[in-house]
């Protein structure tokens, strides 16, 4: 679907005017779109977010303040979005051996075994809705980055 008629409008100030608003309204029709597969397990994206998280440092466990580091939105609230995850027993919290103050997350067995289902289910759900070839996504991801230069 064309931006001008998602927005019912083709009034814009400019290309990189309308170039911005595509991406933002690209990027909520995606989530939106992975929220609804991400639903059906009963989790949000910022968990299944923390999990595969979680998962690229297994068998080690993280403090939160790291997780929050890795996070897609930094504006995330990682203590609440863990002890959602810990009453779905999807996670454990473990105090550090090195630094009693300090609190470790980690996935449990039945966290990984539905990471793995998620994210089998996520990889289908992206596949049918990229629709990009894979020079088309090398091309796509440049120009992506180039537009982030400035962090």
């Amino acid at each position: 679907m064309k931006l001008e008629e998602a927005l019912k409008t083709d009034r814009f100030k400019n290309e990189s005017h309308k170039a911005t608003l595509n991406i933002l309204y690209t990027a909520y029709w995606f989530k939106t779109h992975l929220n609804s597969v991400m639903k059906t397990y009963g989790i949000t994206a910022e968990q299944f977010n923390v999990m595969r998280i979680l998962k690229g440092k297994h068998p080690e466990a993280m403090c939160v303040k790291d997780i929050g580091s890795r996070m897609l939105e930094n504006n995330s609230n990682v203590p609440r979005i863990i002890d959602r995850l810990l009453l779905k027993k999807l996670v454990k919290r473990t105090t550090s051996k090195l630094d009693k103050r300090e609190t470790l997350i980690s996935l449990t067995n039945s966290g990984k075994e539905q990471l793995t289902q998620i994210s089998e289910a996520v990889e289908m759900k992206t596949s049918d809705i990229i629709g990009l070839e894979n020079e088309e996504a090398i091309q796509l991801n440049l120009l992506i980055e180039r537009l982030r230069k400035i962090d």
